[in-house]
């Protein structure tokens, strides 16, 4: 494996972290969405990711795949329900439907993905000085 391989794999980790913090920022942003143009309260977005496939040329050279976001799909909990009867969106029995998002655990899963980020910023910085140090061994 050579060095620009190791770079292009975290390049793909963080592309795909990128993703995940900004599907995991939405989902904060619109903790307290009660009403979406779909219709209901806003819906929790969730990322999935997958090994990355790799050009048939290079599966056979090397056995290095990177990641990928496959799919972002919206939960399908049923929505919280608040008693909130002053509210514009409250039903006639007064409760509010909204939506079903965790607040702890899209903080534990923004650290996460901003630990991975970080990690994979480390390798790619690694992988950089590698590279200038071989070059001014070759001098």
């Amino acid at each position: 494996m050579d060095i620009f391989t190791s770079m292009d794999i975290s390049a793909s980790a963080l592309k795909a972290q990128r993703i995940r913090l900004n599907t995991i920022s939405s989902n904060l942003a619109n903790v307290e969405t009660t009403s979406t143009p779909e219709g209901g309260p806003y819906k929790k977005k969730s990322v999935y990711f997958q090994t990355k496939a790799m050009p048939f040329n290079e599966q056979l050279e090397e056995s290095i795949q990177g990641v990928e976001v496959t799919k972002i799909m919206e939960d399908t909990a049923d929505p919280r329900k608040i008693y909130d009867p002053s509210h514009p969106d409250a039903a006639e029995d007064g409760y509010v439907e909204m939506p079903n998002i965790s607040v702890i655990k899209e903080m534990v899963d923004m650290m996460s993905a901003t630990r991975s980020y970080e990690a994979n910023t480390t390798v790619i910085k690694s992988a950089k000085r590698m590279a200038l140090k071989a070059l001014e061994i070759g001098r």
